[in-house]
C-alpha cells in the first residue's frame, strides 16, 4: 500500500511546487475565514455548511456534495464519488476535521482526481489550531 501511495504522490504536485492560481486562493481564503470564525473542534458537517455560506458571500461557484463519476479502463462505473464541494466546475474540495492529516487522506484525494478525470483538488483540514490546506494536482 505504501508503494501505491508513493507512486500516486509522484504523479501529483503539491502547492509548494506549482504556480498558485486565483481560484484556489479564493477557496483557501474562504476556508480561512470560516476557521477564524469557528476555530477547531466542530464536526466536518459544521465546517461544510459554514464554508458553503462563505462561498455564497464570496461569489465562488460551487456544487455541494457533487456526485462525480468514477471510470475504470475508460468505462464509467455505477459507483460514484461524492465530493464535499466542486468549485469552478473543476476543483474538488475535500474537507476534514482531524487532529492531523496523513498520507492516507492525500492518497484518497489523488484517487478521486484520477478516477474522476479532474486535475485539481484542495484538501482542507479544520481540525487543528491553524487551518491546514494542501493543493493537489494530478497529471497523467
Amino acid at each position: 500500500m505504501d508503494d501505491y501511495k508513493n507512486n500516486l504522490r509522484k504523479s501529483a504536485k503539491s502547492a509548494d511546487n506549482n504556480t498558485r492560481d486565483i481560484q484556489t486562493y479564493s477557496i483557501i481564503g474562504s476556508a480561512m475565514t470560516v476557521h477564524r470564525e469557528l476555530g477547531c473542534g466542530f464536526l466536518e458537517a459544521v465546517y461544510q455548511e459554514a464554508l458553503e455560506r462563505e462561498f455564497q458571500f464570496q461569489n465562488i461557484p460551487y456544487e455541494r456534495e457533487k456526485k462525480l463519476p468514477v471510470f475504470y479502463k475508460g468505462t464509467q462505473l455505477n459507483t460514484y464519488y461524492k465530493a464535499d464541494f466542486l468549485c469552478f466546475e473543476s476543483i474538488i474540495v475535500e474537507l476534514k476535521a482531524l487532529q492531523q492529516i496523513s498520507g492516507t487522506e492525500e492518497a484518497q484525494v489523488l484517487n478521486y482526481l484520477k478516477a474522476s478525470g479532474l486535475h485539481k483538488a484542495l484538501l482542507i483540514n479544520f481540525g487543528t489550531r491553524s487551518l491546514q490546506h494542501k493543493r493537489l494536482v494530478f497529471n497523467l
